[in-house]
């Protein structure tokens, strides 16, 4: 399906570039289109791109919703799938 999941930065990297965190699945991304996004930061993440800072606080609604839609884990099979 291919949502846009909010995942937490953990680790900044050169060339716009950062990993980020969902359940245990690390992914690195690009930032290129975002600014200032500091290691902490939750972010929406769709096709290895950054798109949006969110809140924890959103983030943590999002993910709940989507769990209990049942789409979550499908979504997040398809991410540790992917090629790093």
């Amino acid at each position: 399906m291919c949502l846009a999941l909010p995942a937490k930065v953990i680790e900044l990297r050169e060339g716009d570039t950062a990993v980020v965190a969902l359940e245990g699945v690390k992914k690195t991304i690009s930032l290129a289109l975002l600014e200032d996004v500091s290691v902490g930061d939750f972010v929406l993440v769709h096709v290895g791109f950054a798109l949006h800072k969110v809140s924890e606080e959103e983030a943590a609604r999002t993910l709940a919703l989507m769990a209990e839609a049942g789409i979550l884990a499908e979504e997040l099979e398809e991410i540790a799938g992917e090629e790093p």
